[in-house]
């Protein structure tokens, strides 16, 4: 299962059910994806076929979404 928590242009934030318990989203593009760790502070995990416009756009909609994000987790995950 994997929950979308935004949508923003072409980019979608969501999280797999029970992948790991560090709080983290995942951003996919039509030309890649990425991850990002939210905690202590949103850093770039790893990510595939985005170039570095799109990664830097990608953290931009991570940072502007981040409360929303972080409460779809709480809400989610119930932690």
């Amino acid at each position: 299962m994997a929950p979308t928590i935004v949508r923003h242009g072409p980019f979608r934030l969501f999280f797999f059910s029970r992948e790991e318990p560090r709080m983290h989203v995942h951003v996919a593009h039509p030309d890649g994806e990425a991850k990002f760790w939210l905690q202590p502070r949103v850093s770039l995990v790893n990510h595939t076929g985005l170039s570095p416009r799109q990664l830097a756009e990608a953290e931009h909609i991570v940072m502007l979404h981040l409360e929303e994000i972080r409460h779809a987790w709480h809400q989610h995950f119930g932690r």
